[in-house]
């Protein structure tokens, strides 16, 4: 009985640990490939694409980019009660166009949402499915470098019981250097991330060069934001703060390196240096967290005004913050107004 005991309870634990491997994932691949309306979304323009996608799928009912684009906007939207519409979508996309790669994408990014909202019992239901809609969407496009780096992620993160394993990623990157050695080696730098090796995965992904391909400049710029994360959650702020202001440079349009570098000065109690990138960062892509680390460097200079300001709007901003910095605002907020 004890043995048995100890194996369900080392099962219900890969079971979360796989779980945890989707909440990973899906950042980097809940936007498919780019399609159609791909720069209206990117520009929020969300209600201009529900025209748009509407007006387009009441013509052309089975158009794969409209069908992507309504998957999408649920994700975006972000009600669990929707998902089971947004899966119809991808499935309608797969079933009328088989052969189209940000089909089978689309569908790997909504099952991983809803493997990520379901629980434990739930996702195991969908690992396989996600695992394999990435396949074929790499099989039917090898340049679908967005689908290759979801698929390096499920196999660095999710157990080897559910079909992950560093061994499954390594074979990844040996297989994409064929096609493309800058995805490749990007790839390569992933899994030096996932193994904590830092210096090699920043200069790695360093050495790339993108300029080519949009799509890869999107990994690389993704990736550099990663490492720069994981320098954060270590404290290692130097090194942080150089990555971050090395993305502002190379990415000045994107909202990755101006809210990691404010971020990490505020951290470090230069909240006068932070505040001048959160604000931008605002201007390129606001959020609930940005709003939430302006509020917090206002604070720490004593402007309780502009603090309560940035924190009520981190509050009431979609999509929301997590439910343990929700909470933490909302005591603010109340200590704030006493």
């Amino acid at each position: 009985m004890k043995s048995q005991t100890t194996f369900t309870s080392s099962w219900t634990s890969s079971l979360a640990t796989a779980v945890s491997a989707l909440a990973i994932v899906l950042p980097i691949c809940s936007t498919a490939t780019a399609h159609e309306y791909d720069a209206l979304i990117k520009a929020k323009k969300y209600a201009e694409v529900e025209k748009a996608v509407a007006a387009k799928l009441a013509s052309e009912a089975n158009n794969p980019d409209a069908l992507i684009a309504k998957a999408e906007l649920i994700l975006i939207e972000g009600k669990e009660s929707r998902l089971d519409e947004a899966s119809k979508y991808a499935e309608q996309c797969i079933s009328a166009n088989p052969k189209n790669s940000e089909c089978y994408e689309s569908l790997g990014n909504v099952l991983g949402t809803k493997a990520q909202r379901g629980g434990v019992m739930s996702a195991m239901s969908y690992v396989g499915k996600i695992r394999d809609a990435f396949k074929k969407a790499i099989e039917l496009d090898v340049n679908n470098f967005s689908a290759r780096f979801s698929l390096m992620q499920f196999y660095l993160q999710a157990p080897s019981f559910v079909g992950g394993g560093t061994g499954k990623a390594k074979d990844l990157v040996i297989e994409t250097i064929k096609s493309s050695p800058a995805a490749g080696a990007l790839l390569q730098a992933s899994l030096d991330l996932h193994e904590d090796n830092f210096d090699r995965a920043t200069s790695g992904a360093l050495a790339v060069n993108t300029s080519s391909s949009d799509a890869l400049a999107r990994q690389q710029r993704n990736l550099l934001s990663n490492i720069g994360h994981a320098q954060f959650n270590e404290k290692k702020f130097a090194n942080a703060e150089k990555i971050f202001r090395e993305l502002t440079q190379r990415f000045p349009d994107a909202v990755h390196g101006y809210f990691g570098l404010g971020k990490t000065l505020q951290e470090q109690g230069k909240a006068k240096e932070a505040i001048p990138h959160l604000e931008k960062a605002l201007t390129v892509d606001a959020s609930a967290g940005i709003h939430y680390r302006l509020g917090k460097a206002w604070q720490m200079l004593g402007d309780k005004a502009k603090a309560l300001s940035a924190f009520e709007k981190a509050l009431t901003f979609k999509p929301e913050l997590s439910k343990k910095i929700k909470s933490e605002v909302e005591d603010i907020i109340k200590t704030l107004k006493s």
